[in-house]
């Protein structure tokens, strides 16, 4: 099966190394001639006049392509730390932000070494990370279109979740609640249980009647990112979401009751 994505998220981490590294990245892939991602919103980098919260995160373009591009993030300051926040990023290429959300500190928990000291994360972190942001359908848009709409960011991510069940196996996926345990327990010591209990939340608001349109932006996301070889129905999707929560989420819950 082939899988697109748009993007490339770099999470760099230690966070009190964060700053000169991406400092130093940002520079070295201008350097490459890789090229600053215009949009809408962010039409260039910032100056040193630019206040914070007008400034663009890092989002580069490879030498002579604009069908991807790669992101830098950051952890949390501390586990507890769930707020969304942005540091400035001071580059010779112009001033940026380099934004750290919520429970990014879950997909660098155990992540995958490669040959390039580079770290891949988990595809089941990064399925628990999605599902403890958006306990609730949200009313925030993605900044670009994906396959030409405006979606909600949390029917992107809870679709990621299902796009990564989808391609996961059985076997696999019914690991995840030990998995799970394991990261927030290490993470979030006695929190842990009521984390644990909310892992659901936003996915079964999803698959209420009531929230049809969002779930049917939940496939276009799929059907335009990961999936986009094998794109899924309505009703294929379904059956991916109540996998999951037979294999993974109410399994989780029981753990933590």
């Amino acid at each position: 099966m082939r899988v697109h994505t748009k993007d490339i998220d770099c999470l760099l981490t230690p966070r009190v190394r964060a700053l000169p590294a991406a400092k130093a990245v940002t520079e070295r892939l201008f350097g490459e001639q890789w090229t600053y991602r215009v949009s809408e919103d962010w039409p260039s980098p910032g100056g040193a006049d630019t206040p914070d919260h007008k400034l663009p995160a890092v989002r580069l373009n490879p030498p002579g392509s604009t069908d991807w591009f790669v992101e830098l993030l950051t952890v949390p300051e501390s586990p507890a730390d769930r707020k969304r926040q942005f540091s400035r990023l001071e580059t010779t290429a112009g001033h940026f932000v380099l934004p750290s959300y919520g429970f990014l500190s879950i997909p660098e928990y155990h992540p995958i070494p490669t040959d390039f000291a580079i770290f891949i994360a988990r595809p089941e972190m990064m399925a628990l990370a999605h599902l403890l942001e958006h306990p609730v359908i949200g009313t925030q848009t993605m900044s670009t279109k994906i396959g030409g709409q405006i979606l909600k960011r949390s029917n992107k991510d809870l679709g990621r979740v299902l796009a990564i069940a989808r391609l996961g196996d059985g076997p696999s996926v019914e690991n995840w609640p030990v998995l799970w345990k394991e990261v927030l327990q290490n993470n979030f010591g006695d929190e842990w249980r009521s984390l644990a209990l909310k892992v659901g939340a936003g996915m079964r608001q999803l698959l209420t009647p009531a929230n049809e349109p969002d779930f049917q932006e939940v496939r276009h996301s799929c059907e335009y990112g990961l999936l986009v070889s094998q794109p899924p129905t309505l009703d294929q999707l379904r059956a991916t979401a109540e996998r999951l929560f037979q294999d993974a989420i109410e399994p989780f819950e029981k753990l933590a009751r």
